[in-house]
């Protein structure tokens, strides 16, 4: 492999690993809110938080252009004030993952807490436990496979990311070239065969090793906490 295919995976990593870190304690929250909360908009909010999985994900770039460029309601006030750009850069290829990667850590937590038996938290609240208490105590480590499945899927998915990501944050070698990117420049480049079917058997096998490794560490997780799959 050349040096620039290496620095293609090397981005990948990279990108969908700060995806997940930007995306999981937003997630998690928003999943405890959509799964025990009851207000009014409850539907509309799950709704928006799924939008990137139903919607084109260069909808979802070009949406991130607007608010994060360098002329937009966000992207100005950070460039201005914080001297921060997003757009064009690894950290702007790594929130447009984040974003479209956000819904599958949502699903997986709220699917691990609708899991928690409610009769321990209420034996918790009879025992004295405030509500902080019973949610970092009982909830949370109930919820845990939930949480850790939800973030390697995320992770996985985030190796794969394209049209959120050349909408974005473009194209540019050693900056925002994930390895989806890679792929499609070899493509489009005479000659580029080898290099394109290279850098899709490695995004194969990341993907499945992901794919794989979510499973494993959601049995692993339940088999501690003696919940057979």
């Amino acid at each position: 492999m050349t040096a620039e295919e290496w620095d293609a995976v090397r981005l990948s990593l990279a990108v969908a690993s700060r995806s997940v870190l930007v995306s999981l304690l937003p997630a998690i929250g928003v999943a405890v809110l959509l799964s025990r909360g009851r207000f009014p908009g409850r539907s509309l909010l799950d709704a928006l938080v799924h939008l990137p999985l139903v919607v084109p994900p260069v909808v979802v770039g070009w949406a991130l252009l607007m608010l994060f460029g360098v002329r937009g309601p966000i992207g100005g006030p950070l460039q201005d004030w914080f001297g921060v750009r997003l757009v064009f850069t690894t950290d702007g290829a790594a929130l447009a993952t984040a974003v479209m990667s956000f819904p599958l850590i949502v699903r997986a937590v709220r699917l691990g807490l609708d899991g928690v038996d409610p009769g321990l938290e209420a034996a918790a609240r009879t025992l004295g436990a405030g509500p902080l208490d019973r949610f970092l105590s009982v909830t949370l480590p109930l919820m845990s496979p939930g949480i850790l499945a939800g973030a390697v899927t995320a992770f996985a998915a985030g190796l794969g990311e394209f049209g959120a990501v050349i909408t974005f944050a473009s194209n540019i070698p050693g900056e925002t070239q994930t390895l989806p990117l890679a792929i499609y420049s070899a493509t489009q480049s005479p000659g580029g065969e080898a290099a394109a079917a290279r850098l899709a058997a490695i995004s194969f096998a990341l993907a499945i090793t992901g794919l794989l490794l979510a499973e494993a560490v959601a049995r692993r997780m339940n088999g501690l906490l003696g919940r057979g799959r």
